[in-house]
């Protein structure tokens, strides 16, 4: 049997355009917060659509130890997010590791050893900074109007910091949080879109399952509030552009209105760790990671399959690794999108795997109040959906009141309602290529 030791999950981290760290995220969401407005960031007047969630200021300073502030020059947005997401995880588990020694934040030794300690992180395709970039091409432009290539090999690409292009490659998000953190164990990117996160989290749990490490960062973290970010999902059809005078209502996950996606930014991270190291560390235990599984639509590259198969194999996968029946699930979290050929889709998938029983569970979703972010996306579903199943309570899913689906599932749309809930199921779905994959945890039991 591939699972040969039990994985738990002990901490949470999150940044999110509703707030920095799960417990201002979490007070958001039962609160029925939105955080979609128009776009700050860059000038998006012009565009088709000029809404999005972006995430509140903050100070990476405040996030890394003094002795790593000179490679902040290297990090894009999306590292800059990872490593907040990073920091904010290892805060909420109680580990002690380089960054917090440094940082004058315990006075312990570390509790983690750094080569039994890894870091598997989904990543987007990360663009480059256009003001930096177009700032070094002013320079080698030599008639007012046209860029001289001969001056700018000679002369304009020097403007740019020759480890420039380290900025933007999706394995430096892994990368500085290894390094802030001192993880030393398998160390792993993946970027399959928006199912990055479950696939990553995933890939670190069978990476602790077989022994390889005893403590994993795991998650997924991309912004997609920028030009290229925002252009994209308009090219290809996706974004809501009919509501940018109504921005908190429009992101409609499987909405009988739904126009399309709203782009937003942010990550989130959970800290997973062998049961036996948990417990070595007295670490408080938010639930146990069971199962995992994974699927893809060979339907199209940018269209899903109508019948939902991909969803449907990942989730059926997921139960079959944690040895449970639908029936044993009280929570899910489901995709959703806003996009109706997409949400379409993954109703059908959950439908072809829990049938008639599928309005009778818990259902929630972040995505009315987030938006959708990339390979960020599912990694904040699953750090929420896991605190509602520590906390017994599933919180409210914005803009699913007139939901098609809402009779399919079983969202809150009021307040938040108390449950008991001793099993979840997490779904991560990407928009291009196809990739399904599913996370299950169950109420911690000894």
């Amino acid at each position: 049997m591939l699972n040969k030791r039990r994985v738990v999950i002990t901490g949470v981290g999150v940044a999110t355009p509703l707030g920095l760290g799960i417990e201002d995220t979490w007070d958001a969401l039962l609160a029925k917060k939105t955080a979609i407005g128009p776009m700050q960031g860059f000038d998006a007047s012009a565009l088709p659509a000029s809404i999005g969630g972006e995430l509140p200021a903050f100070k990476l300073a405040d996030y890394i130890p003094k002795s790593h502030r000179k490679s902040a020059k290297l990090m894009c947005r999306d590292i800059e997010i990872a490593v907040v997401c990073a920091y904010q995880a290892v805060k909420h588990a109680g580990l002690v590791t380089k960054c917090m020694i440094e940082r004058g934040e315990a006075e312990s030794e570390a509790n983690v050893d750094p080569l039994r300690f890894g870091v598997n992180i989904g990543a987007g395709l990360i663009p480059a900074d256009l003001r930096e970039l177009t700032a070094a091409f002013n320079t080698a432009v030599t008639d007012g109007k046209s860029l001289n290539l001969t001056v700018w090999g000679e002369e304009g690409m020097t403007n740019l910091t020759p480890l420039w292009l380290l900025k933007f490659l999706p394995n430096m998000l892994a990368c500085h949080v290894t390094i802030v953190h001192d993880a030393q164990a398998p160390c792993n990117t993946i970027t399959c879109g928006e199912a990055s996160g479950h696939l990553a989290i995933g890939e670190a749990f069978r990476t602790i399952a077989r022994g390889d490490a005893d403590v994993c960062i795991c998650g997924g973290v991309e912004s997609k509030t920028n030009p290229m970010g925002l252009g994209r999902q308009i090219k290809m059809d996706r974004i809501n552009t009919q509501d940018n005078d109504n921005p908190a209502l429009a992101s409609q996950p499987f909405g009988n209105d739904r126009e399309g996606l709203v782009i937003s930014e942010g990550g989130g991270m959970v800290i997973i760790e062998s049961l036996d190291h948990a417990q070595s560390r007295k670490a408080r235990i938010l639930g146990e990671l069971v199962g995992f599984g994974s699927g893809h639509d060979i339907h199209h590259w940018q269209e899903p399959c109508p019948a939902g198969e991909g969803t449907a194999i990942a989730l059926r996968k997921a139960l079959a690794d944690a040895n449970i029946n639908p029936d044993d699930v009280d929570l899910m979290n489901p995709f959703g999108t806003g996009i109706a050929i997409h949400d379409d889709s993954e109703l059908a998938g959950w439908r072809a795997v829990f049938g008639s029983d599928l309005g009778k569970k818990h259902a929630a979703t972040t995505r009315g109040s987030l938006g959708i972010n990339g390979a960020g996306s599912g990694a904040i579903d699953f750090a929420v959906s896991v605190m509602a199943l520590f906390a017994n309570t599933v919180p409210p899913s914005q803009n699913t009141e007139a939901a098609s689906a809402a009779q399919a599932f079983g969202f809150v749309s009021s307040d938040s309602r108390d449950a008991d809930i001793t099993a979840m199921i997490s779904l991560g779905r990407s928009l291009s290529g196809g990739q399904r994959a599913a996370l299950v945890v169950k109420k911690f039991k000894e």
